[in-house]
């Protein structure tokens, strides 16, 4: 009944694992010309790193984390 239990779970792991980092291919290969020049790089990681900290923030005060 159990033959080959493990093998199925490492299988669905490895197809999880495949999945996201094709989402993450697909989502992230669009930005890469925007690399190649260091002024359109740096709008891009400060928009991202921006984007982070706006959300964070937001969490930390919807959760009552901190007192903003």
């Amino acid at each position: 009944m159990f033959d080959g239990f493990w093998e199925n779970v490492v299988r669905y792991f490895r197809y999880f694992i495949t999945t996201l980092l094709g989402v993450f291919l697909n989502a992230f290969a669009p930005l890469a010309p925007l690399f190649k020049r260091p002024v359109t790089s740096i709008a891009v990681l400060g928009f991202f790193a921006g984007a982070l900290v706006f959300i964070g923030l937001t969490l930390r005060a919807m959760l009552g984390l901190s007192t903003i």
